[in-house]
């Protein structure tokens, strides 16, 4: 296939964006996440921790306070999406996050935090590190809740769909490099679901999903609908990583909803902070 000319590039890709406007007009699903999701910039971003949420989206949903310590754990089932996207392969990091600028949890670890901890009393019973260690038994916080998430990620050829609509208008069948840009256009669509029980009596409290559609230009990495960075954690070095970051974005908002309606569990005590007992 011939290489497009640099200097057609902008006004190919222009006509491209048209095209997929017209196209898309009847597809409310899309329309919704291009307007709800992924406007004004990063939709996971910033930090959390003593000082609450910083940098955080503006759509974030959040609590007045934590209702429950909560562990995330992984889906025993995996994830599905295919490796050649070069994607992290857990998204609970992300998750963590999400979930302490949010204020609803406090997030206690049971992965490599955890075990940590187990090593650090190994070595203090071994006697290698000093008896009076600050990291002892009995210490620890119990997780109330267990959140799971779940993901399928795919991908669409969207370009065959297009090239009829191109072949129909003389104006832009005769843009030159047009077609060439339209075989790389794909629809990028991600779905997760997150599942939060009480470990206290198994009962599952609450349930909400998330979705995201977009449409990859393929043109130096532009997305119809812009969905802003995922806060590092690897999510947003791909276009794939911001529409999986943006759909689990979009499943916590609606999980907190549901969380703010439950009555708060007996928390263990907070973190000690700088100017506070």
């Amino acid at each position: 296939m011939p290489r497009t000319p640099t200097s057609h590039r902008p006004l190919a890709a222009l006509a491209l964006i048209a095209i997929l406007g017209l196209a898309g007009c009847g597809d409310k699903t899309t329309q919704q996440a291009k307007t709800e999701l992924g406007q004004g910039g990063s939709v996971v971003a910033g930090s959390a921790g003593p000082k609450g949420a910083q940098g955080a989206d503006s759509g974030l949903v959040t609590c007045n306070s934590p209702v429950a310590t909560l562990a995330l754990a992984e889906n025993p089932n995996g994830y599905t999406m295919t490796s050649h996207y070069q994607l992290p392969a857990s998204p609970v990091p992300l998750l963590k996050l999400i979930a302490q600028q949010s204020g609803c949890f406090r997030v206690v670890d049971r992965a490599a935090g955890l075990r940590s901890t187990i090593q650090e009393n190994e070595l203090k019973e071994a006697g290698i590190v000093r008896s009076n260690s600050t990291v002892s038994k009995g210490k620890g916080y119990e997780a109330q809740y267990t959140l799971v998430p779940s993901l399928t990620f795919s991908e669409q050829d969207a370009g065959r769909g297009l090239s009829g609509v191109i072949a129909a208008i003389p104006v832009l069948r005769d843009i030159a490099g047009l077609a060439g840009l339209v075989d790389q256009v794909k629809i990028k669509e991600a779905q997760v679901a997150l599942l939060l029980t009480d470990n206290e009596t198994t009962e599952q409290l609450a349930a909400a999903t998330g979705s995201v559609k977009v449409t990859d230009l393929g043109v130096g990495g532009f997305v119809a609908g812009k969905l802003g960075g995922a806060g590092g954690l690897g999510w947003s070095n791909s276009n794939e990583g911001k529409v999986i970051a943006a759909a689990f974005f979009d499943a916590h908002n609606k999980l907190v909803t549901q969380v703010r309606e439950l009555q708060a569990k007996q928390l263990p005590p907070s973190v000690a902070v700088l100017g506070k007992p």
